[in-house]
């Protein structure tokens, strides 16, 4: 049941993703775009030529700023979902080798005890 709920939520996150992705590309236009877009409005006067490559720059820095922002408050989202459902997270699962420890140190303690117990 856990799995199907966990590649449930893998498909809502993969889904997620891509819907946002194409909306990034509305707002956080690539380099190019922004360039064409700029000298479209130098050439009608509206931007002065020697304002336009710090125009780009600080459209290019801004898009990244949003979508950095945007992709944390993605993050944020899908933690608290992921809180909300209850699932583990990858540092809350022991690993196959922490297991092995375990058994060890516990078959050690019985192993010592019975020892203990013969010897009296």
């Amino acid at each position: 049941m856990s799995e199907l709920i966990l590649k449930g939520v893998i498909y809502m996150t993969s889904l997620l993703e891509k819907s946002i992705n194409f909306g990034l590309g509305l707002f956080a236009l690539s380099r190019e775009k922004i360039e064409k877009i700029v000298e479209e409005l130098v050439d009608r006067g509206e931007v002065a030529r020697e304002d336009a490559q710090k125009m780009v720059k600080d459209l290019v820095k801004k898009g990244e700023e949003q979508k950095e922002e945007l992709r944390k408050m993605i993050k944020d989202a899908v933690a608290e979902t992921l809180g909300y459902i209850n699932i583990a997270k990858k540092e809350d699962i022991v690993t196959r080798e922490e297991i092995k420890s375990i058994v060890r140190e516990e078959v050690r303690k019985v192993l010592e005890e019975m020892q203990t117990q013969k010897n009296e």
